[in-house]
């Protein structure tokens, strides 16, 4: 799995992106109950929004961040958009990281 630790590292530096990847690691817990057709634990990017109180063009930016580092992924159903945290990454920069310290 390729992955660029310093590119996570800087993702996860943000309280706010930190708290909506921490969200998407446990989605019923932190997100109302999502459409029928949307991807399985996905999370609708208007959800994250309202969690959130920040302005979409903020939230874009967080998610892209989130994404560009591998942390999650989007999938686009409609007119809605979907993100889904990417355990196998966490986990794999976790290993990474306990291994260079």
């Amino acid at each position: 799995m390729l992955m660029d630790i310093n590119t996570v590292l800087s993702a996860l530096a943000n309280p706010v992106r930190l708290d909506i990847l921490s969200w998407l690691k446990e989605p019923e817990r932190h997100f109302p109950q999502q459409k029928d057709t949307a991807p399985k634990g996905g999370i609708c990017v208007s959800h994250i929004r309202e969690k959130t109180g920040l302005s979409q063009p903020t939230i874009s930016l967080y998610l892209s961040t989130l994404s560009r580092a591998g942390l999650v992924s989007s999938e686009r159903v409609g007119q809605w958009t979907y993100y889904r945290y990417e355990r196998d990454v966490v986990e794999a920069f976790l290993n990474e990281l306990s291994q260079r310290l």
